[in-house]
């Protein structure tokens, strides 16, 4: 398992972005050389946890629970043939590009240590915006992307350091709980039933996400099923 890019944006103009300012940082490309990777601090106020990374829109992007975003090469891939394009490592806007890594099949609160000195702990799926749709330009992106359920995943900085492309990637933890990636996506897309479940993972979750767990819960109870319908906007 190894990282194969360390992936950074620039601020960028962008008529597909809703962002305030009009500029987006989703068009990631390799760096050359060791990244610096700290906290970035709370969402709204902290952007991306890589130095030189920008995040243009701190209302919906960056801060600890969001300081990296991941995806995997294999996915990637997949995508590529689906969509007979190339899909350059960074496309996706990811922070770090993997090979060998389940990255959906990670579980919330897993942690990896990557290179010698840096630890990141899994949060959350990636659920797709406007700006991911206009960066792709592809008909029906958002539920395509959402129905396929490989979200990439988000992770907060443990241990900060630096990384560089060809890094290792360790898991040093993985909890007993089985909320994966996959799960925490489903749940918070299209199958809000499973929020009851996602509640495994406790604090190790995305704190927006464990707080709309924690809503639907006390609004629908802890009952599992199908019954109850989404609100997450994707049929």
């Amino acid at each position: 398992m190894k990282l194969l890019t360390v992936n950074v944006g620039r601020p960028k103009a962008a008529d597909y972005t809703d962002s305030p300012s009009g500029m987006t940082g989703i068009d990631k490309r390799p760096a050359e050389g060791p990244v610096r990777v700290t906290d970035p601090g709370p969402k709204g106020r902290g952007g991306s946890g890589l130095s030189g990374d920008a995040v243009c829109d701190l209302r919906h992007h960056g801060g600890s629970d969001q300081a990296v975003y991941a995806f995997a090469r294999e996915d990637l891939d997949a995508w590529e043939r689906e969509l007979g394009r190339p899909l350059p490592n960074g496309t996706f806007g990811e922070n770090l590009t993997t090979s060998g890594v389940d990255v959906t099949g990670a579980r919330i609160g897993e942690r990896w240590r990557i290179g010698d000195s840096v630890v990141l702990e899994v949060t959350s799926g990636r659920v797709p915006c406007r700006t991911f749709a206009g960066r792709l330009d592809e008909k029906g992106w958002v539920r395509r992307f959402t129905r396929s359920g490989v979200s990439g995943a988000y992770l907060r900085v443990i241990e900060p350091g630096e990384i560089r492309a060809g890094d290792p990637v360790e898991v040093v933890h993985r909890p007993e709980h089985e909320v994966t990636v996959a799960m925490a996506f489903r749940a918070e897309t299209t199958e809000r039933h499973l929020l009851p479940l996602v509640l495994e993972a406790g604090d190790a979750l995305h704190g927006e996400l464990l707080t709309s767990a924690r809503a639907y819960v006390a609004k629908y109870g802890a009952t599992v099923g199908p019954g109850v319908a989404s609100d997450s906007g994707v049929a």
